[in-house]
């Protein structure tokens, strides 16, 4: 609680206005007072610091500028004809009020402070006060609302997929290659995406490689598996809630940045029509609200399902789909990136040896020529793991290994590894080159190429 102080016309220079300004710059405001004098004041102590700032002299104009606009935070003052600042806040909590509130008042109490407490009073101010204190107080109410959102929004971070979270995009193959230039094109842009192709093939690595390319990157990244949430918690934990033990859905909580919404084929169709609201609208409304808060998002999605025959089965809304489809990019298996398993199994063969606090283990060119060979249902998740695995047992298994234990004179290329490689893929197609090429994911020139250099 702050204490009073001499009245506004006494005012003292705010303290730290740097570090102030750069919170409030991005803050909107609404003053509720019914004294002209002190509306004014805080208007100009406000207005060239802050994003917007509005000013009711009543809780009725209030409630009807709440109606038609958001903010961020509201100074109110608790003593006023008609309905009391505590009275007021109380039902607009009920109907749907997301902003911070601290309450102005002129007599402090136990009582107060506590009902001031009860319903989501950030804070209280003793008049008169200065202009330092209610901005420091502002200042305070809203660094408390950024910490709560970063902590909120950490469980789910602490619940994504740990190589996804650290990783990045990997690899000089054609179709990686053709998958980074896609994400610096479209990373500035606000155009949703659609990441689809088989479990483990870095789908949540690519959104998160297009969100550091956009000019979100600084704000959060928020990844939500919609097939790990029960339906019955999904549409609370998305798009929030209000009265009883209401909370910010994560739509709110992740405004700014990038929402991942993996699995979306899992979505309940419940769900679905409210999405592709919140999508085209930008808007949201929480459960028990009679009121919509404007987002700021991106919209990231991934599928490792068809969702082609999704539609066509009725699992999944036509539109949504039209909708989340704008740019579709497709993420390749491992089998199709042979050249990259080098480069993947080096990074996590040091990684994970640092982490296990065990000695790494060499890539002969055995054990490469064999992990080339294998089909990797599993994908690049499959290839972690097996690097895991072997890093712990102290060798590779015999089947990659071969006649050594995985620790020779490291190979000083992948010629040969390539070579063997496109020869059995050509082998596979019984010769037709073409399908070797759409198999590799090259072009048939490089396959031309290749085998007029190994005269084949």
């Amino acid at each position: 609680m702050l204490q009073g102080g001499p009245p506004p016309q006494k005012d003292a220079e705010p303290a730290a206005p740097t570090e102030i300004d750069r919170v409030l710059r991005h803050v909107s405001i609404l003053v509720v007072d019914d004294e002209p004098g002190m509306r004014n004041f805080l208007v100009r102590t406000f207005e060239p610091r802050c994003k917007r700032i509005e000013a009711a002299a009543s809780a009725e104009e209030a409630s009807q500028i709440l109606d038609s606009a958001h903010f961020d935070l509201v100074l109110l003052d608790n003593v006023m004809p008609g309905q009391s600042g505590l009275d007021w806040l109380t039902e607009q909590r009920r109907v749907g009020l997301f902003a911070e509130a601290i309450l102005m008042t002129a007599y402090a109490d136990l009582d107060t402070a506590i009902q001031a407490l009860r319903v989501g009073a950030a804070d209280f101010v003793l008049k008169p006060f200065r202009s330092n204190q209610i901005l420091n107080a502002v200042n305070r109410c809203m660094d408390q609302r950024y910490l709560r959102r970063e902590n909120y929004l950490l469980k789910y971070e602490m619940k994504a997929d740990a190589l996804a979270a650290r990783g990045r995009l990997i690899g000089k193959s054609p179709r990686i290659e053709a998958v980074r230039k896609t994400l610096e094109r479209v990373g500035p842009l606000p155009t949703p995406v659609l990441f689809t192709g088989e479990s483990g093939t870095g789908k949540e690595i690519a959104a998160r490689t297009l969100h550091a390319l956009s000019e979100r990157a600084e704000k959060p990244f928020v990844p939500i598996n919609c097939a790990a949430i029960s339906p019955d918690r999904l549409a609370a934990e998305l798009f929030g809630e209000v009265g009883g033990a209401g909370r910010d859905g994560l739509l709110i909580h992740a405004s700014g940045g990038t929402l991942f919404l993996d699995e979306i084929a899992e979505l309940p169709l419940t769900m679905q029509a409210t999405l592709l609201r919140v999508i085209e609208d930008n808007r949201i409304r929480p459960d028990g609200s009679e009121r919509e808060v404007p987002l700021n998002l991106r919209f990231v999605f991934a599928s490792n399902s068809d969702l082609d025959r999704a539609v066509a089965e009725g699992r999944f809304r036509r539109d949504l789909f039209h909708r989340i489809n704008v740019l579709k990019v497709e993420m390749p298996p491992l089998r199709e990136r042979v050249g990259d398993i080098a480069e993947l199994a080096e990074l996590f063969i040091g990684n994970l040896a640092r982490q296990l606090g065990v000695p790494p283990l060499t890539l002969t060119e055995e054990v490469l020529r064999n992990l080339a060979r294998y089909d990797w249902p599993g994908n690049v998740r499959e290839l972690r793991n097996l690097i895991e695995r072997s890093l712990i047992l102290g060798e590779f298994p015999a089947e990659i290994a071969g006649g050594g234990q995985g620790k020779a004179e490291p190979v000083e290329s992948l010629q040969a590894v390539e070579r063997q490689h496109i020869l059995a893929i050509l082998e596979a197609c019984r010769g037709n080159r073409a399908e070797a090429a759409r198999r590799l994911g090259v072009s048939r020139k490089t396959i031309d190429r290749k085998c007029a250099q190994w005269n084949v």
